[in-house]
């Protein structure tokens, strides 16, 4: 393939996503559901695609748009290959950035956020195990590996199910992937729809801490626009231009970060071809971006304990972070395949269904006996998180608390640290199809069923019953909202 097909190809997803964009400033609908513009992005180059419109026109009696729709062949092979690839620079830069805190201050200050995100987590797995045990496998005959897609889809997000793709196809369920990517779109609108009503909700019966009378956007908020007195720096320059563009050194740590992760991953992978191949393999099917994550937990490491941390800085990690993953989204949706969910359809909507119900139910009866103070403010992050990705949670969180008066974005930027190398793309997420092709369902299914359980009793009957009083933050009277904080794993896939 040439560079000039990629470079086209790249250059027309950029054109793709301001069209999304205006589509977002100029539909109503949009503005109320809040859908990112690579949202809409991806639905639009799925539609004009060979799928939708080149279905439309070949079942007209013209070929001529059968092979890509509006698009070429090429142009979409270039697509399909981006999300494995971007999924790594995403899961990078996440640490970077960013000073490590001690675990153990890190572990007290997040307790109750951490009890619920890993039920959040683990749960998800219990459920959808649970479905293709009981209802899946013996009734549509679809792979186990069913099993694992609500939080593959769900709390991993397109990122996730866009980076086990391959995976999917090496353990014997290729439809697996298009699945997952159709699980994150429906978890990333859902989670949205229903945690603004939910909030709605919150407000009018006075569960809410900072929010009263009633919840209102301005027209900048609805469009997703900063007004120009609300504009505030995208990032803060660490290095002169004139030596290096700081953009560019940021890169070259996030390079670092993916080549340290694939290092790790060849000799795990090289370990285990010595050592125990022949009887059960799991690295030789844990795709990189974990191991990228590891990477850039390493790197900022070495600045931290050397006194450069200065020159990362975590603002300019989140643009970068924020641009692989708007490119990402829509490359995979661009590239979903409908024909395959709608082979699964049944189990597809068994799982999704589930899912929602079972993220709801937490949000609603787990969260508020966990985190007694600010459950509302504090409990929608995890809950947008779990249905999609971690700027879900954000959007919904600075809903709830516009001004950063309670502790929540705090609380959940630290939990980041703790949860994001194991859920949502982490390394549980990784090694669970491996595991389930290995060894069965049941195994894994035990292991998320005992975690969810320690989850759910230590939020109910430890954290629950703490006295964990935050004082509400002040705000100067007549001062503009502040700027989204930065927090961990601000742009998880």
């Amino acid at each position: 393939m040439s560079a000039d097909v990629i470079g086209f190809a790249l250059l027309l997803l950029g054109a793709v996503l301001l069209v999304a964009k205006w589509i977002r400033v100029r539909v109503k609908l949009a503005q109320t559901l809040f859908l990112p513009a690579a949202i809409i992005g991806g639905f639009l180059a799925l539609l004009l695609g060979p799928q939708v419109l080149g279905r439309i026109v070949s079942a007209l009696g013209s070929d001529a748009l059968a092979e890509g729709g509006l698009f070429t062949a090429p142009v979409l092979e270039v697509w399909s290959e981006l999300p494995g690839l971007l999924i790594s620079i995403v899961f990078a830069a996440l640490f970077l950035g960013h000073s490590l805190p001690n675990p153990i201050r890190a572990a007290k200050l997040v307790g109750p956020q951490m009890s619920v995100g890993v039920a959040f987590g683990a749960g998800q797995y219990v459920v959808g195990m649970l479905l293709a045990i009981l209802l899946l496998v013996p009734v549509f005959g679809i792979s186990p590996l069913s099993g694992a897609l609500i939080e593959i889809g769900f709390e991993g997000g397109h990122g996730t199910a866009a980076g086990l793709g391959s995976v999917f196809g090496e353990l014997g369920f290729p439809d697996g992937a298009d699945l997952a990517l159709g699980m994150a779109t429906v978890g990333i609108v859902s989670g949205i729809v229903i945690g603004v009503g939910v909030i709605n909700w919150a407000v009018r019966t006075g569960r809410t801490t900072v929010l009263k009378g009633g919840l209102t956007q301005s027209v900048e908020e609805q469009k997703g626009l900063f007004r120009r007195d609300e504009q505030y720096p995208a990032a803060i320059m660490t290095t002169r231009p004139a030596s290096i563009e700081p953009l560019a050194l940021h890169f070259g740590f996030i390079a670092l970060a993916v080549m340290i992760g694939y290092g790790i991953l060849a000799g795990l992978q090289a370990l285990e071809q010595a050592l125990w191949a022949e009887s059960f393999e799991l690295f030789e099917y844990v795709p990189l971006f974990p191991l990228a994550m590891l990477g850039g937990v390493l790197v900022q490491f070495v600045l931290d304990r050397t006194g450069n941390e200065h020159i990362l800085n975590d603002a300019m990690m989140l643009r970068i972070q924020g641009l692989a993953l708007d490119v990402l989204i829509v490359s995979a949706l661009a590239t979903l395949s409908l024909q395959a969910i709608a082979a699964n359809l049944g189990p597809f909507l068994v799982l999704a269904g589930a899912g929602v119900l079972f993220n709801v139910v937490i949000l609603m009866l787990l969260v508020p006996r966990t985190i007694p103070q600010y459950w509302l403010e504090r409990g929608i992050g995890d809950f947008g998180q779990s249905m999609g990705v971690t700027a879900t949670g954000l959007i919904l969180m600075r809903i709830a608390d516009p001004d950063g008066r309670t502790p929540a974005f705090e609380a959940f930027g630290y939990k980041q640290l703790l949860f994001e190398p194991f859920f949502g793309g982490g390394l549980l997420t990784a090694a669970a199809m491996p595991v389930i092709a290995a060894f069965g369902p049941w195994p894994w299914t035990i292991v998320m069923a005992v975690l969810f359980l320690l989850a759910v009793v230590s939020g109910l009957f430890y954290f629950g019953r703490q006295d964990w009083t935050t004082p509400l933050r002040d705000e100067p009277a007549g001062a503009p909202p502040a700027p989204p904080p930065a927090t961990y794993g601000g742009s998880q896939a």
